[in-house]
């Protein structure tokens, strides 16, 4: 069996949903997914969704992770297997963590490659910081895989497509994070992801001021402008957005030039 019985899908970031949804039609015969609100559970179903399962009545205060317990029930009620995908992002990494733990199932991050040999899934991801792949069986009935951007193409919406539609009611965990206050990012929209040229500056440019050198470049050529991890976690030159790397961003542009970055 080279497939799942049925996959179960939840994007925090709606630009994510249609790839993931596109490797799950590759990998299950019941595509489930979780879903926020109604405009949503509308995309995944012209996606390919049979199942859309809204997540509703989470108080403001509360975390959407905090939705892991009524998720882990709904999966293991409707099959005693099956595979969960989940962003690479913070919070699908956070989340992945709590329905591993609920669901007694094996978790695996930033998978780029993913197969099913006899009902068990395959996962590759980088390792050692990048420098081999990394291959996983997983074992367990349930398998939860934080997806690297790009690992799948995007799946195109189809108006015609027809779905159920479910509601999932909250139920307060015993143990949760109480949001106390929010702060806006200040940031740059950047979708490099989706960028053909990409030019990427590493701690050897030397200081933040010499970032405007690559900036005429990328302005000169149409690019993108991307840096490593230390320039964004260590530095703070540049936007924790723009950092590309194992466990951040993964690009497949036609192009990409690093400047002052080793390794």
């Amino acid at each position: 069996m080279n497939t799942f019985s049925q996959v179960w899908v939840f994007s925090d970031t709606p630009s994510r949903l249609p790839e993931l949804m596109n490797g799950a039609q590759a990998l299950a015969n019941q595509i489930n997914a979780f879903v926020l609100n109604d405009a949503d559970g509308a995309q995944a179903i012209q996606l390919g969704a049979n199942h859309v399962w809204k997540l509703n009545g989470k108080p403001d205060d509360r975390m959407i992770e905090d939705y892991a317990g009524v998720m882990a029930d709904t999966i293991r009620q409707h099959g005693a297997d099956g595979l969960v995908l989940l962003p690479n992002t913070r919070r699908g990494k956070l989340l992945a963590a709590k329905l591993g733990y609920r669901l007694k199932a094996a978790v695996s991050n930033d998978a780029s490659t993913v197969s099913v040999q006899d009902g068990k899934a395959t996962v590759k991801h980088m390792v050692y910081g990048g420098l081999a792949i990394g291959e996983e069986r997983i074992a367990t009935p349930y398998a939860v895989l934080t997806i690297s951007s790009g690992t799948f193409d995007a799946a195109q919406p189809d108006a015609s497509r027809t779905g159920e539609t479910h509601t999932v009611e909250w139920q307060a965990p015993a143990v949760a994070i109480t949001r106390t206050a929010t702060q806006a990012r200040q940031s740059n929209s950047v979708d490099l992801d989706k960028a053909r040229l990409v030019v990427s500056v590493g701690r050897g440019i030397g200081s933040k001021e010499n970032i405007a050198l690559a900036e005429q470049l990328c302005k000169a050529i149409g690019a993108e402008l991307a840096c490593s991890r230390p320039v964004a976690e260590n530095e703070k030159w540049m936007e924790h957005e723009r950092y590309v790397g194992i466990s951040n961003l993964m690009l497949k542009p036609e192009l990409y030039l690093a400047v002052g970055i080793s390794g």
